[in-house]
């Protein structure tokens, strides 16, 4: 009933709305690559294609005039009669179909006496014209409709010229026109169903995206866990051990340093529950500490061991950074060299750090592989993971192709200037008393 009341809906209630063809889209294989102005005509090639079609249909209509039609303004509206419906479907597809009907009647009852009566060379061109335009622009459902109203029509018609094989007739012509919009409707289906595999590809590929992004931010959560809960034990240290630095503290100063206390243990015991949740079944916790800087030279000699030349350059006053710069740094030299290695096999790379005033300055570059890559075993998002550990440090990175070939990924992580010697002194020694 719902097939039935929607077909219902597309032949009678809306027949003659106003939907016109839109032009072609000119980012195909051909028209992208015509001139200009070409490319913004070519965009009109369905309606002038159309046109070309009712052109057609006007001269079989001229071949199968009305019965009794020698010239004049008779014989040109028998060609007319024929070419109307075909340009109409440009801006009202189904009432074209209404109209093409229309024109077989007439056709069929006033002239052209034949073996195929009532259908004239021009209606039969005509009509299939209408029905391919129709179909191209419609639903399959209206394709069957329309199929079911032309057999229906021919019989009548057929009948009322008092032809004894009208039936026959129909079928034939049935059968013809089933078959051109079958085709149709395979064609249509088929654009139909990769306009949605199509749609669905593009959501698949941003869940995907999204899903790794938040792969990407937990893995750097979980890596991070070591470092904030070391700071936050520190101030639970300095909390409880401060009061004993001063000879009979105030109540109020103990209370202030006990609350400080409470707070950061009730903070670390949240940062375990949270890791806890966000922690996969086969995680294990690292047995060292999370990597630094420091360990850059063994991350080196392993990549080096594992047939990928690399050299490294400091330029810079090398200082102690926050452990959190200190591992995301790592980090990224260590994905960049894993990409090279995935990406340009034979290729050397190259590993700069830039010490500045404002922040660190990263710089791994590779040349052109020298072999074809194999097929890769990561993610594919490696890029990805190191723009998250950036944008999480307020820093900008940059990921591209060079001139010569290979690749090459900047980052700048902007790090605040250190505290003054004074404070990080007794910060020191507060936590190697306690």
């Amino acid at each position: 009933m719902d097939a039935y009341g929607g077909l219902r809906r597309d032949l009678l209630h809306d027949a003659f709305a106003y939907r016109p063809l839109p032009p072609m889209r000119t980012d195909g294989v051909i028209t992208r690559r015509l001139p200009g102005r070409i490319r913004e005509a070519a965009a009109w090639t369905p309606h002038a294609v159309v046109c070309f079609l009712a052109f057609l249909a006007m001269l079989f209509g001229y071949a199968g005039s009305l019965r009794g039609v020698g010239g004049g303004i008779a014989f040109l509206l028998s060609g007319l009669l024929v070419a109307v419906p075909v340009v109409v479907t440009l801006v009202r597809p189904i009432g074209a179909f209404w109209l093409s009907c229309a024109a077989i009647v007439i056709t069929g009852l006033m002239g052209y006496h034949g073996s195929m009566t009532p259908w004239t060379p021009g209606s039969v061109f005509m009509h299939s014209t209408v029905l391919v335009v129709v179909a191209l622009r419609t639903r399959p459902r209206v394709a069957l409709g329309m199929w079911g109203v032309t057999f229906a029509l021919g019989v009548m018609v057929g009948v009322a010229r008092g032809r004894s094989d009208s039936f026959g007739t129909g079928v034939q012509m049935a059968f013809f026109y089933g078959m051109v919009l079958l085709v149709i409707s395979v064609v249509h289906i088929r654009k139909d169903a990769e306009r949605q595999v199509s749609a669905e590809k593009s959501v698949t590929a941003v869940e995907r995206d999204r899903r790794t992004v938040l792969e990407e931010r937990t893995n750097i959560a979980r890596e991070l866990h070591d470092v904030v809960a070391h700071h936050m034990s520190v101030v639970a240290i300095q909390a409880e051990a401060a009061p004993y630095r001063v000879e009979n503290p105030p109540p109020e100063l103990a209370q202030a340093f006990a609350t400080i206390r409470e707070n950061a243990v009730s903070a670390l015991t949240e940062l375990r529950r949270v890791l806890g949740v966000v922690r996969a079944e086969d995680y294990e916790a690292p047995d060292a500490p999370q990597p630094t800087l420091a360990d850059l030279d063994g991350l080196l000699a392993n990549v080096r061991e594992a047939g990928l030349p690399v050299e490294k350059v400091v330029t810079g006053a090398v200082r102690e950074l926050p452990q959190g710069v200190e591992l995301s740094a790592y980090r990224i030299i260590q994905e960049a060299l894993s990409n090279t290695l995935r990406h340009a096999p034979g290729a050397a790379a190259r590993v700069e750090i830039g010490y500045v005033l404002g922040g660190l300055g990263l710089r791994v570059i590779n040349g052109r592989p020298t072999t074809e890559a194999g097929p890769s075993q990561g993610s594919g998002h490696g890029i990805t993971g190191m723009a998250e550990r950036v944008a999480m440090l307020g820093g900008a990175m940059t990921a591209e192709r060079t001139a010569e070939g290979g690749y090459e990924v900047t980052v700048f992580i902007p790090v605040a200037p250190a505290e003054p010697e004074s404070t990080v002194d007794l910060a020191k020694g507060t936590e190697e008393r306690a």
